[in-house]
């Protein structure tokens, strides 16, 4: 359904909007664009709904490029944050099977200048065996396609990444609710 600003905010709410959608309407109509998906939606929503918008800016964080080398004895940097030289850096020591997660994400964002990248290392090898045993850790409910994936797979773990997909497709241009359902599964017989 296109986001328009006739569209009544209860209807907005139940609809799934990628992030650029709701920029391009923040961008259409003066709308602060440099927020979460979570605050465009709600300014959307206020929007809807007549109430007034504060134009303020958001302040930037600076954030401060550090040019040293990470090492493993290196303090987490107060500036830190999950780019490609970290990425680059954890790919090195923990192996091509590194990603990041919401645990170690937040691991790291409590840790920024309290710990050193070995003490990262170590939480991230944590994380991972305990994500061996079955252990699931939560995913916020902003991320509907995340938790999706997930419910798709307990459900269906015979089925394919490129069913989820389609279901997932299918599930997101409906008003309501974007949790897997088992009737998704009806648009996979309609190929």
């Amino acid at each position: 359904m296109k986001l328009s600003k006739q569209m009544n905010k209860d209807i907005f709410l139940k609809t799934y909007y990628l992030k650029e959608e709701l920029i391009q309407f923040c961008k259409e109509n003066h709308l602060p664009i440099s927020l979460s998906k979570q605050e465009l939606t709600k300014n959307i929503f206020d929007f809807l709904d007549g109430k007034k918008i504060n134009l303020k800016k958001k302040e930037k964080k600076i954030r401060i490029k550090t040019n040293s080398a990470i090492t493993k004895n290196s303090i987490i940097d107060e500036n830190y944050a999950n780019d490609e030289k970290h990425r680059a850096f954890f790919l090195e020591k923990i192996g091509k099977h590194f990603k990041y997660n919401t645990p170690f994400m937040n691991w790291m964002k409590e840790n920024k200048g309290k710990k050193i990248y070995q003490d990262a290392i170590e939480e991230w090898n944590r994380i991972y065996e305990l994500k061996k045993t079955g252990f699931k850790y939560e995913i916020g409910t902003q991320f509907k396609y995340n938790n999706y994936t997930r419910s798709f797979f307990e459900a269906n773990p015979n089925l394919s990444k490129e069913d989820c997909i389609k279901c997932w497709n299918y599930k997101k241009t409906k008003p309501g609710n974007h949790k897997y359902e088992k009737e998704d599964l009806e648009i996979l017989n309609k190929e």
